[in-house]
């Protein structure tokens, strides 16, 4: 078991943009010995926060890019201020010579890191006046049968500098460039289903009339090609849609290369996901995976623990050779 060894993990989180792309992270010792990364603002990061805060088994440290980052985390999660640290890793240059920049940008407490979580992800804000548009359609809608509001007619935008290409992608690859100059053997990265679907409305949403700014299945794609490349062993996760419902209450369904996308429920609680993310630190061994997850109605519940360590032992992983051009 892996949880008898002691080890470090990195934890990246970037679910929320209301700052600019950030660097939080979290050290939290065990008999395992773990460090987080992350932006703390999303609710998944939070979420796979508090369980390893909550578990004795760990001791959570957050280093945060901002004080507004520090007191989210603090409230969000009832941690001790005193565990929380700022600083802003996406600053740091690790590529030019050693005379031109600081050989050591980062803290020394996350020297000997050994593993980290990723989960970032652009996110884009409704027009305004979309809303009221499809507010004013709600009585017709209705009287003709019809959905009361269309999530697919209202427009969505980024703001500059926070689209998918620059968070989902060039952010993600400095993070996986930090991992490497500490050292890291293992990067579990929360991504996305449906990516093999050229047609996904997802990556539409927030495209300009000149179709710039969009993409986030491409760009994630993208940044997931770039960690296999890495050496570094990885566990890629790509839930379906995500739900605020209460974890461990449905039955999880892991699989690859977007098969979940025909099933008609493509949803699994965040909690769920984080439940995966901590798995994938104590279940992996030494083997490198990538697969999609979603949860179901079942009479059996399994934990995330035993779901991924039977998934992981039908050999089953993403096929990378698979999508649409450009990816």
């Amino acid at each position: 078991m892996i949880c008898q060894l002691r080890y470090n993990v990195i934890f990246f989180v970037y679910l929320s943009l209301s700052d600019p792309i950030t660097s939080d992270i979290f050290k939290y010792n065990t008999q395992l010995q773990y460090s987080l990364y992350t932006t703390t603002a999303g609710r998944t990061g939070s979420l796979v926060f508090s369980l390893l805060d909550k578990d004795p088994r760990f001791d959570v440290v957050g280093l945060v890019r901002s004080e507004k980052s520090a007191k989210k985390l603090v409230d969000k999660t009832n941690c001790l201020l005193e565990e929380v640290v700022v600083c802003d890793v996406t600053q740091m240059e690790f590529n030019k010579a050693d005379d031109e920049c600081d050989s050591h940008p980062w803290p020394y407490a996350l020297d000997n890191t050994e593993a980290m979580v990723i989960c970032t992800s652009a996110t884009p804000q409704i027009s305004k006046l979309s809303l009221i548009k499809s507010m004013l359609k709600i009585p017709t809608n209705i009287l003709t049968g019809k959905k009361a509001i269309n999530f697919r007619d209202l427009k969505f935008k980024y703001k500059a500098g926070q689209y998918p290409e620059k968070v989902d992608y060039i952010g993600q690859k400095k993070q996986i460039d930090f991992a490497q100059k500490l050292g890291v053997k293992h990067i579990v990265l929360v991504s996305s289903m449906g990516v093999l679907d050229p047609k996904n409305f997802l990556n539409e949403i927030g495209k300009d009339k000149d179709g710039n700014f969009g993409d986030i299945l491409i760009w994630k794609r993208k940044a997931e090609k770039y960690l296999c490349l890495s050496g570094l062993q990885y566990t890629i996760i790509h839930p379906g849609g995500l739900v605020d419902t209460k974890p461990s209450t449905a039955e999880l369904v892991l699989d690859v290369d977007d098969t979940l996308m025909k099933r008609e429920k493509k949803s699994i609680s965040r909690g769920d996901v984080a439940n995966l993310c901590v798995a994938a630190l104590t279940e992996s061994g030494d083997r490198s995976v990538s697969f999609d997850c979603v949860g179901q109605e079942g009479e059996s519940i399994k934990s995330a623990e035993e779901t991924l360590s039977s998934f992981l032992s039908t050999g089953k992983t993403a096929d990378y050779t698979l999508g649409p051009k450009g990816m």
